[in-house]
Order: C-alpha cells, then sequence, then structure tokens
C-alpha cells in the first residue's frame, strides 16, 4: 500500500508542530509511512538522526521509524532520550535531516512525529509533500531498537558552555523540576557546569503532560512550596520534549513564556521578531525591537517569517506563548559566536533571562516589563468541529459571540482573526479562542493590566464556553 493511503487512513494530522496523534493510531506500519515518505521528499539522503521523548510509546515508535529507514538503505543515529532541541542542533551540525519522537505536552495516549530537513524544521509545504507522497510500504518488519548515541547529549551542553562563563550561576541555588521531560538528565549537568548549586526535584517514572502555556495550580503551588523550602534563587523546568521552558523566579512564580522570551531577546540584543498573535502586546508595548512582525500559532509560520527580516537585520529571532525561543541568526555572546537554532529552544532563553538578572533577584526583572498580565488555559475533549461555529461567530460577529456565550458584560473593540479570534475589549483587555492544533481542545489567551483579571477573565470565558458546548451537545 502507498504512504499516502496509510497516512490518510491513520487519522494522524499535521498540528502547530509536528505530526499528532492517539498512541493507537501510531502502527508500525503507519510510523514506516511517514519515515519512507519523509525520507522521499529529501535529496540525497544517506544519514537520519532520531530520538525520542520519555512518553511509554516513544521507543516502540522509534523503533519503527529506525527500522522503515534502515530497510530502505538509511543509516540511522540513534540517540535515544534527549530534548528535542539537542536533536535539532546535533542533525543540524551533521547537516543530516531527523525525526524526533514525541507528543510535547499532550497527554500519554497520544504521541506524535516531529520532522527535520538538513536545514531546520520542515515548512507547512514540507508536510504537504509527505502527505502527498506515494512511498510504497510493503512491509513493515521491526529490526531491534539500537544503543543509544550520547553525542547529541554532549553537544547541545557544549553549544551553551562554549558562549557562557563558567561561573555565570555561581552563588546561585537552581531547582530543576525534572519530572520526566526528556532534558530531565541533561540539565543538572548543565546548570552545574555553570556554577549552579542545583537542586534536583520532583522525577518522576510516570509520564508527566506539562503544558507551559496552561500550568497546573497544583504545580504553581509545588513551585512556591520548593522555592521556600530550598531557598531557590530559580526554579526551571521545560515540558515533555524539552523545548518549551518554566522558569519561576525566587518566590517560586513562573514567568510566562512570551515573558521570559522576551526578557530573553533584550538580554541577547535582538533587533527583529517574529511571534504568533497570541503572544503579550507588552513585545510592542517595551520599545525594545526595531521590528515586531506576528503570525499565525505554530513554530513553521514563525521559521517562516524569519527569511523577510533577514534581509534587513543581523539578530533575528521568535519565539512563542509557550516559552519555546527561535534563534534565526547567528549572534555574538560574550564575544563568542551561538549558531542559529530557528526552532524551538528551551535552555537558551532561561539563560539569557538569567544573565540579565545579573545576579539580583528575578522576580526584579519585572520591572523591565510593562504592568500587562497573561493567562491561557484550555477545555479537554472540545473537538474542532465542537468549537468551528463559536469561532466563526467571534470572526463575522463578536458582539453576538459575547451575547451566545451570556458574556454581555464585555464590548468588543477590535477583532483579529490570525488564528482563531482575537477579541480587544474597550476596558483593553484581550480573549483569544482557538482550537488546538494538536490535540482535541479549545485554548483561552486572555491579557489584561491586572494578573487576578487575566485569570479570572480566562477561567470566565471557558466556563461559558463549556455550558455552551455541553448545551448544544446534548
Amino acid at each position: 500500500m502507498d504512504s499516502s493511503v496509510i497516512i490518510e487512513q491513520s487519522g494522524i494530522e499535521f498540528g502547530t508542530s509536528g505530526a499528532r496523534g492517539l498512541v493507537t493510531n501510531f502502527t508500525n506500519e503507519v510510523c514506516f509511512a511517514f519515515t519512507l515518505a519523509f525520507l522521499s521528499t529529501q535529496n540525497n539522503v544517506k544519514r537520519i538522526a532520531i530520538a525520542i521523548d520519555n512518553r511509554p510509546s516513544s521507543p516502540a515508535m522509534a523503533q519503527a521509524c529506525i527500522s522503515a529507514a534502515t530497510q530502505a538503505g538509511i543509516e540511522v543515529d540513534y540517540f535515544g532520550v534527549i530534548p528535542t532541541p539537542a536533536l535539532a542542533y546535533t542533525a543540524q551540525i551533521a547537516q543530516v535531516p531527523a525525526i524526533m519522537v514525541t507528543g510535547s505536552h499532550i497527554p500519554f495516549d497520544r504521541n506524535g512525529l516531529k520532522f527535520y530537513t538538513n536545514t531546520g524544521e520542515i515548512t507547512k509545504q514540507d508536510e504537504t509533500a509527505i502527505i502527498s507522497a506515494n512511498v510504497p510500504v510493503e512491509n513493515s518488519d521491526l529490526l531491534p531498537l539500537p544503543n543509544a548515541d550520547t553525542r547529541a547529549f554532549d553537544l547541545y551542553i557544549k553549544r551553551y558552555l562554549d558562549v557562557y562563563a563558567s561561573d555565570l550561576l555561581k552563588n546561585k541555588k537552581i531547582g530543576i523540576y525534572q519530572h520526566s521531560s526528556a532534558g530531565r538528565d541533561l540539565y543538572p549537568v548543565l546548570f552545574k557546569a555553570l556554577g549552579a548549586d542545583v537542586v534536583c526535584l520532583g522525577y518522576s517514572d510516570e509520564f508527566v503532560p506539562i503544558d507551559t502555556e496552561a500550568v497546573a495550580e497544583t504545580d504553581r503551588e509545588q513551585a512556591r512550596k520548593w522555592a521556600s523550602e530550598h531557598k531557590l534563587d530559580a526554579l526551571f523546568s521545560t515540558d515533555g520534549d524539552g523545548d518549551r521552558p518554566l522558569l519561576a523566579d525566587e518566590n517560586g512564580d513562573y514567568f510566562t513564556g512570551d515573558a521570559l522570551c522576551l526578557l530573553a531577546a533584550k538580554s541577547l540584543n535582538i533587533e527583529a521578531l517574529v511571534i504568533p498573535v497570541s503572544c503579550t502586546s507588552s513585545v510592542e508595548l517595551t520599545g525594545y525591537f526595531n521590528t515586531v512582525k506576528r503570525t499565525k500559532i505554530g513554530s513553521p509560520y514563525v521559521i517562516a517569517a524569519f527569511a523577510d527580516l533577514m534581509n534587513n537585520y543581523s539578530a533575528v529571532a521568535g519565539f512563542e506563548a509557550n516559552g519555546g525561543f527561535l534563534l534565526a541568526a547567528n549572534i555574538l555572546i560574550n564575544n563568542k559566536p551561538l549558531i542559529s537554532l530557528p526552532t524551538r529552544d528551551a535552555v537558551l532563553p532561561v539563560l539569557a533571562t538569567l544573565t540579565l538578572a545579573n545576579g539580583a533577584n528575578l522576580s526584579d526583572l519585572n520591572n523591565l516589563l510593562p504592568q500587562r498580565f497573561n493567562y491561557s488555559d484550555r477545555l479537554k475533549n472540545i473537538t474542532k468541529a465542537q468549537s468551528a461555529p463559536l469561532i466563526e461567530l467571534g470572526k463575522n460577529n463578536p458582539a453576538e459571540l459575547m451575547g451566545t456565550l451570556c458574556l454581555n458584560e464585555y464590548s468588543v473593540s477590535k477583532t483579529d482573526t490570525t488564528d482563531g479570534v482575537r477579541l480587544t475589549l474597550t476596558s483593553g483587555d484581550i480573549i483569544h479562542l482557538r482550537p488546538s492544533g494538536n490535540a482535541p481542545e479549545l485554548r483561552c489567551y486572555t491579557e489584561s493590566s491586572n494578573a487576578s483579571n487575566a485569570k479570572a477573565l480566562a477561567l470566565n470565558v471557558l466556563n461559558k464556553v463549556k455550558s455552551y458546548v455541553e448545551h448544544t451537545v446534548n
């Protein structure tokens, strides 16, 4: 059977970053189809790099991908469990394509495949080419999973030790919330090498689906407890595959992903930025950057927008509301070159922000930002079909959407339909509704001049949406 038919029938779709779906749909045959289809779109490929996250299903999926590539005559470098940016960086250095087996932050009953060409993360056009490829999948026999190579682990650490001083974090006590992150064994090594007193916390043998855009209140409370108990200067963590960071200050209060990356971009002297429409308006309000360009949500859209800015600026980067930082251009840190890595990275924004603090309390960095506060959360098990009528109503008649959701106390002054529907209220607050590209979820992003208002606004909107969906389904 041809790969295009297998993929079409699999129920697996490309989302904001990679192909995602239920684990039960990622059969050996489907993994073979995706791998062979991807390889067919690459020119003269002789070698491929593959790595995984800590999901229970990831080793078996990697085994199928490796078997498919090997049977196609392609040599495979298998790096085991490492962060996605570590795989991307290693593949970039070796100029080979790569496949990361990861579902990022989505629940463990789902997984995914993220693809890289020999020049970086695939584009939306590449996704279409993979889906459309007609490659025969004659068998899906499995070969043994090879032993993991440690080179990618070491290269990723070296990337940052080469530019940051070994005493960067001297006299700083850094907690690392390890949970089931793909980088949980790597981060302690890196932070210790930069001089930190490292405290490892929260190691989990079960997969923990940390979502950096919707941090659970239990995780927030735990961060505050750890910060107080261990007298931490900072607490660091990531999502499941290590490309989205979480950084908490000395009080255990987490920065939002876009606030963290905004501070990092300032620290790195970035001139031009690309960000999705969901990011905080603080980016423009600071005046730190010459140009800010907004896109649809998803790293492929951010990456696609880099080209134009690279023609006019030397220091170009992007980031997402989830905290993933994408470095489009080579830059200097401490007069040492750091080469570009245009895919989500969790380490660079954290080290850059710690550098910006220059030994002071991380909480003091909030003084560098406008008083705009963001909050985001989600409704699970809401399909695109269920949320589509609301999104369309918001685009065409936002006032009617407010009425439909019994939110008549809010008046809309501006509508942005770049991705989902983003409504600026007459109060200056913002409500942004958007179906997830990775899972059956509806996300709500809010912004206000007050942190509690931002949270209350998001929860109120989601509660009204939940009631509407339950009523229409029943």
